[in-house]
């Protein structure tokens, strides 16, 4: 019988509890932050949500908007066209901008968003364009990377005719190549892993014609993929890393690889990382990484395994997308946090960090 009652009561204080949070999470909207944020954007003449080389986070700008909103009591979207309206801009000085614009070109002036906003001392979200450009270029990446003694996958770039023969190659097949620049595994197919000169060859002038680009080319790892959310918290500098693991079926040659059609149809398998040893391998390798290309605010970092469970830094991603891609669910998946709850948390960072006298 006590023990009934026990039970009872135990269910009534957890409701209550539960009613308590409950109450205090919806005051937190009810009193807004007296803060200004812009959500910048740019005209895309293309399809939606097609790729432009100026953009690195596409934005779902009207569901930020909702949730911003929720917390600070002025919250705008702008569109920049033209120099004027990016003066226009600063001269407003908002508290915060939340952007996924990495540049602007105005005629033959390219103007980088985030070294303008920093000239007038405005806060923005994610890391400085020095940063961006490190991580943008994927051999000077992984340069930088080896100086901070992170393992990473050896590699060479090549352009089509520069080795004439197998022998010339600096580094043994099994090979993987893509291209030097872009993200979302553009470039990336059923032919990126080479086992001899001729499907190197293959390859290398396939990503000449179709992109324009050099190849980096790397070993193969066979391992297990992996991707590394890393949040900064502002006051501290403390990074907080979220490894989540990437599984995709095997394709007509028998291979696992995260390509392109699979990113860009879902198709891919993301689980949480359980392993506590190879959370720690992970949390390592994603920290000194970011850590060493200067990363600030949020981001990710891709991590692969070679044939002994050792892991290898692929890429970083400065500007992860804020959709519901890899950053969101790993997260969700680390952090237990919904949607909205990570698009506050950016912007609250964003707020209190990149601040000088502003």
């Amino acid at each position: 019988m006590l023990i009934m009652i026990k039970n009872k009561l135990d269910s009534k204080n957890n409701v209550i509890k539960k009613a308590i949070f409950q109450k205090q999470a919806d005051n937190i909207f009810t009193i807004k932050v007296n803060k200004s944020i812009e959500i910048v954007i740019v005209p895309n003449l293309g399809e939606k949500n097609s790729h432009q080389d100026n953009v690195g986070i596409i934005l779902e700008e009207n569901e930020i908007l909702k949730i911003l909103s929720k917390r600070y009591n002025q919250v705008i979207i702008t569109c920049i066209k033209n120099k004027i309206d990016l003066i226009n801009l600063v001269e407003r000085k908002p508290d915060l901008v939340f952007s996924g614009v990495k540049f602007f070109n105005f005629g033959k002036e390219k103007i980088w968003l985030n070294d303008f906003l920093e000239a007038y001392d405005i806060p923005y979200i994610g890391s400085d364009t020095t940063s961006l450009n490190n991580e943008s270029n994927k051999d000077k990446a992984k340069k930088i990377v080896l100086k901070a003694k992170v393992k990473t996958a050896e590699f060479f770039i090549a352009k089509p005719g520069q080795y004439k023969t197998s022998k010339k190659i600096p580094i043994c097949f099994p090979l993987f190549i893509k291209p030097l620049k872009g993200g979302d595994s553009r470039g990336v197919d059923s032919d990126s892993i080479c086992f001899n000169f001729k499907s190197f060859k293959k390859k290398v002038l396939d990503i000449k014609n179709k992109y324009n680009l050099s190849s980096l080319v790397e070993t193969y790892l066979p391992g297990k993929e992996y991707s590394v959310g890393i949040l900064q918290e502002s006051i501290t500098g403390n990074l907080t890393a979220m490894p989540i693991e990437i599984t995709t079926k095997e394709n007509i040659n028998g291979h696992c690889i995260l390509d392109f059609d699979i990113k860009k149809n879902d198709e891919e398998v993301v689980t949480a990382v359980t392993d506590i040893k190879i959370f720690r391998d992970l949390e390592k390798i994603a920290k000194k990484s970011f850590t060493a290309l200067g990363g600030k605010s949020f981001g990710r970092i891709d991590i692969k395994m070679d044939h002994l469970g050792r892991g290898h830094f692929m890429e970083a991603n400065l500007m992860p997308g804020l959709r519901k891609g890899y950053f969101y669910r790993s997260c969700k998946l680390n952090l237990d946090i919904n949607y909205d709850e990570m698009i506050l948390n950016i912007a609250n960072t964003g707020l209190t960090s990149n601040i000088k006298s502003h």
